[in-house]
């Protein structure tokens, strides 16, 4: 087989077969195909797609790539959650340790920044000390005195896919949903879990704009997890407006504390709330979902979720005092407002607009070898159906380069609309795939 002929089949429209997929699967992993061929042929895949039977061959051979793990010595049904990427998506530091503190085990492995949307690797980065590139046994050693663990790809898991997740995010095939599907579910298939939980982002700032496309990659995931004897829902959740408050590394750290401390803002307690109860069911910790919510709300309330955070900032060598007071976190140099450009209830608030000033201000990365800037972010002080006087402040720059906060100023003020009349506040949860 050569590359170049796969790369044209595709190309042309051509279904492959799974050993041609697995070829360039396993060839790239080997880096025995340059980076140059695999962008042409995940280009290839973004325009012509692939059938149902591609998407879990490319899965396969993903998962393949390396270890799959056996959890089997962990007791209980391990259970994980996964979200496709949003703009102050910060929810998986707060699932995790409320559905660890109730006992079932939490093995996650997630991922860095794609494009506009923050990633929670590099957010758990912003904690001193905090590594996510633990071993296969200090993470089964994690699991085994936390309940849970939160890394990242490493050389044993799903190595294939740690190459293909840095390449897409500069070559724009981040929204393919073959690439997608074979991303998320190679990870989570080789992490040793029994059931997932997907939180589909769709809106603005999510990569699916469109709801019937944010379906049809939750659909796609449901049914290869399945095909692959595992439970899994995918909850469609809204992504029109940045989740939650704030939006940038630290800060992010600093607000998924304060909603484990039962302060966070009520759209992020919500879905964190929604999304752990479908795990608790999963997992055996609950028989409804409404049992469920309610048991997780004493955990936020008694701050059980807080302190398992802290449990696990320890393990994983992170400075916990850091939950705590959080100057010892990365602190930006600069905080100056952006004003209201007019008046009225905010009508749309343009969540990728917000994540690209927010990259541009140094959060995020343009390229694979980028050096993000943990400190710097936006505080926002008006969402979608709030009212605001034209010069009222919109949020919190935080910010290191003035050169920088000049060029997003703009940006910024001009991702609020206004309208005259007052306007809903969004759904969050618009649909349940089983």
């Amino acid at each position: 087989m050569r590359a170049v002929d796969i790369i044209k089949k595709k190309r042309d429209g051509e279904a492959l077969t799974p050993a041609e997929i697995a070829f360039m699967i396993a060839e790239y992993s080997s880096d025995r195909i340059p980076d140059y061929q695999m962008a042409a042929f995940n280009m290839a895949v973004f325009f012509r797609d692939m059938t149902d039977g591609e998407t879990a061959a490319l899965t396969e051979a993903m998962m393949q790539s390396g270890e799959v793990i056996d959890l089997s010595e962990i007791p209980g049904r391990k259970v994980d959650k996964h979200s496709t990427g949003g703009v102050g998506d910060k929810t998986s530091l707060i699932i995790a340790p409320l559905v660890a503190a109730t006992g079932i085990p939490v093995p996650m492995i997630s991922g860095r920044g794609l494009g506009h949307t923050g990633g929670t690797l590099d957010k758990l980065e912003s904690i001193p000390g905090f590594r996510v590139d633990l071993s296969l046994a200090e993470y089964k050693r994690a699991l085994h005195e936390t309940r849970m663990a939160l890394i990242g790809q490493t050389n044993e898991i799903a190595p294939a896919d740690k190459k293909l997740y840095a390449l897409r995010d500069v070559t724009a095939t981040v929204e393919s949903i073959p690439l997608i599907v074979g991303s998320i579910m190679s990870k989570k298939l080789a992490e040793g879990i029994d059931a997932l939980v997907l939180d589909v982002k769709t809106g603005c700032g999510a990569f699916m704009k469109r709801e019937a496309d944010a379906e049809r990659l939750a659909r796609a995931m449901v049914n290869t997890g399945k095909r692959m004897g595992k439970e899994v829902i995918a909850l469609l959740t809204d992504m029109d407006q940045p989740l939650g408050n704030y939006v940038g590394n630290a800060l992010e750290i600093i607000e998924s504390v304060e909603t484990l401390k039962g302060r966070g803002p009520a759209d992020l307690t919500t879905l964190s709330i929604e999304l752990a109860a479908y795990m608790l069911k999963l997992g055996g910790g609950a028989a409804t979902l409404d049992e469920a919510r309610q048991r997780l709300r004493s955990l936020i309330q008694s701050g059980a979720g807080f302190v398992k955070f802290q449990e696990i900032v320890r393990v994983q060598g992170g400075d916990p005092w850091a939950l705590e007071d959080y100057s010892r976190l990365p602190q930006a140099r600069h905080v100056a407002p952006v004003a209201a450009l007019g008046s009225g209830f905010v009508s749309r608030l343009d969540a990728e607009q917000i994540g690209r000033a927010v990259m541009q201000l140094g959060a995020g990365r343009d390229r694979v070898d980028a050096v993000i800037d943990h400190s710097v972010g936006l505080v926002l002080h008006k969402k979608i159906g709030d009212s605001v006087i034209q010069g009222e402040p919109l949020g919190m720059v935080h910010y290191n380069d003035p050169a920088r906060f000049q060029s997003v100023e703009s940006m910024i003020a001009g991702a609020f609309k206004f309208s005259p009349t007052p306007v809903q506040k969004p759904t969050l949860v618009k649909k349940v795939i089983t």
